[in-house]
C-alpha cells in the first residue's frame, strides 16, 4: 500500500467521528484492548501523562511535551484531531511519524484490522502506542479524544493525570449536565496515580474528589497553588506566575497566543511539579524554553494563529460556548476597526449556545467544511438570523475568507473559526 492508499483506507473503511459523529464511537474499550494485546501491549512499554478536559487539553498536551523535550527527554505526543496532515497526531520530539512508518504499520497489521474492525480513532491510538514503544520514548503525553472513561486512550496507566476543565461539549455522548460530563472525564483517574484539576468549579469538584478517594489517588487543584498576572502584546504572552502567593516565575514567555491560555498554565505547571517529584529533571530554564518555543518544538496549529496582517487574520479551533466566549472577549479588546467573522460548525454541536455570544455588529461569512458532519452554510445562516447576526452564505471556506478579505479595510480584523475543520481547510495553514 502507498501512504495515500493507507489514508484512504482509514477514511473510507473505518468509522470516523470527525466525519460521521457519534455513530463512530465505540461504547467500550474492548477493541483497543484486543488490538494492543495483538501488538504485544505497547501501552505498558513507556511512561505517560494522560490529559483530558473540555477545553485546553490540546494546548496543555503540547506545552507539557515542549517542556519535557526541552529538558532532554525523548517525548512522544499523541493528539487529535489533526489540522492538515494525519501524521500530526503522532509525534516524537515534535517530528511526525513518517509516511513509511504509517505504511509499515498498516501493511503489517491490516489482517488484524479486518478481523477486529476498529474505529479510525482506535486504530490511530494503537498506532501511536506501537510507535512510541518502538521509538523507546522516555515519556509520552497522551491527549484524550473524547470524554475519558471510555476513550480508547484510557488503557494506559500514566504517571500523572491532568483534567484541564469541564464545560458543555459532546453532550449527546457525555451527558447534558456538568456532573455527568465530569464523571466521564474523571474516568481517567487511576489507582494511586496523582490527578491534577486545572480549573476549580464548586459545582463539580466533588465528582473529582470522590473519584480520587475511591482510587486512593492524590488530587491537586492547580489554581489553589498558582495564580497568574498576564500581560501581552501582539507578538507574545507574558505571565508573572505566583506560587502560593509568592512570585515564582517572572515574565514567563508563552508562544501560544490567546487569552484563554492562562487557564491552561496552572495545570501544566502542577503537572511539571508532580513529574519532578517522581524524579524527572526539569529546570526553570527547561520550563521557560518549552513555553517560549512550544509552537516551534511541537508544530501546534490553529490556536489563536495569525494568518495575515492588514487586515489582521486570526483563526482558532475553539468550538464550544466557553471557548467562543473567551475568543470574542479577546477579539473585541484588540480590534481597531470592523470585525469580520468567517464561521462554520458541525451539525451535532449546540450552535445556539455559541451564536448567542457572537457580536451582532460584526459582518459574517457563513461557510461549511467539506465533510458529512458539517452544518450547511445555508442552515447556519438561518439559525444565525434568529440571533440578529447578518452576513453572506459562501459555503467554500477559502472563498468565504477571500470575500472577507475583499470587504475588510487594513485596520479591520478577520476571525475564522467555529469548527476545527473550518480552520483545517484554510489554504494559509498549509
Amino acid at each position: 500500500m502507498t501512504y495515500q492508499q493507507c489514508i484512504e483506507y482509514f477514511y473510507s473503511q473505518l468509522p470516523m467521528f470527525q466525519r460521521t459523529g457519534a455513530a463512530a464511537i465505540k461504547i467500550d474499550l474492548g477493541n483497543i484492548r484486543q488490538l494492543c494485546a495483538e501488538l504485544n501491549n505497547p501501552e505498558v512499554k513507556f511512561p505517560s501523562v494522560h490529559v483530558a478536559g473540555t477545553n485546553g487539553k490540546g494546548s496543555s498536551s503540547h506545552l507539557l511535551a515542549a517542556v519535557l523535550e526541552s529538558a532532554g527527554y525523548k517525548t512522544g505526543l499523541y493528539t487529535s484531531p489533526h489540522i492538515k496532515d494525519f501524521r500530526e497526531r503522532i509525534r516524537v520530539n515534535g517530528t511526525p511519524i513518517t509516511e513509511q512508518q504509517v505504511i509499515d504499520f498498516v501493511s503489517k497489521n491490516k489482517w488484524l484490522f479486518d478481523k477486529i474492525k476498529p474505529s479510525f480513532f482506535e486504530l490511530t491510538v494503537a498506532m501511536a502506542f506501537d510507535y512510541f514503544a518502538q521509538q523507546q520514548v522516555d515519556i509520552a503525553i497522551i491527549e484524550v479524544g473524547l470524554g475519558g472513561r471510555l476513550d480508547s486512550t484510557n488503557i494506559i496507566n500514566p504517571l500523572v493525570s491532568l483534567i484541564t476543565n469541564i464545560g458543555f461539549d459532546h453532550s449527546d455522548i457525555l451527558g447534558n449536565t456538568l456532573e455527568s460530563i465530569a464523571g466521564e472525564k474523571a474516568g481517567i483517574i487511576k489507582s494511586g496515580v496523582p490527578v491534577i484539576i486545572g480549573e476549580r468549579n464548586q459545582e463539580i469538584d466533588p465528582v473529582f474528589t470522590q473519584r480520587a478517594q475511591q482510587c486512593n489517588s492524590e488530587i491537586f487543584f492547580a489554581q489553589d497553588r498558582f495564580s497568574l498576572k498576564p500581560y501581552s502584546n501582539r507578538s507574545e504572552l507574558l505571565i508573572d506566575v505566583f506560587k502560593e502567593n509568592v512570585l515564582w516565575l517572572e515574565k514567563l514567555e508563552l508562544q501560544l497566543m490567546g487569552p484563554y491560555q492562562t487557564n491552561n498554565v496552572p495545570g501544566v505547571l502542577e503537572s511539571i511539579l508532580q513529574l519532578r517529584r517522581l524524579g524527572y529533571s526539569i529546570s526553570e530554564n527547561d520550563l521557560r524554553k518549552g513555553f517560549r518555543t512550544v509552537v516551534d518544538l511541537t508544530g501546534i496549529k490553529g490556536r489563536w494563529q495569525k494568518l495575515g496582517e492588514h487586515p489582521t487574520i486570526i483563526c482558532d479551533t475553539g468550538h464550544n460556548r466557553e471557548a467562543m466566549e473567551f475568543i470574542m472577549q479577546e477579539l473585541q479588546s484588540i480590534n481597531q476597526g470592523h470585525l469580520h467573522i468567517v464561521l462554520g460548525f458541525v451539525n451535532d454541536k449546540d450552535i445556539s449556545s455559541m451564536l448567542e455570544v457572537l457580536p451582532k455588529e460584526a459582518s459574517y461569512y457563513f461557510c461549511s467544511a467539506n465533510l458529512p458532519r458539517s452544518l450547511s452554510a445555508a442552515d447556519l445562516f438561518e439559525a444565525a438570523k434568529t440571533f440578529g447576526l447578518q452576513g453572506q452564505v459562501i459555503p467554500d471556506t477559502n472563498k468565504a475568507l477571500k470575500a472577507a478579505r475583499n470587504s475588510a479595510r487594513q485596520q479591520d480584523l478577520i476571525f475564522v473559526g467555529g469548527s476545527t475543520f473550518v480552520v483545517a481547510e484554510l489554504i494559509e495553514l498549509i
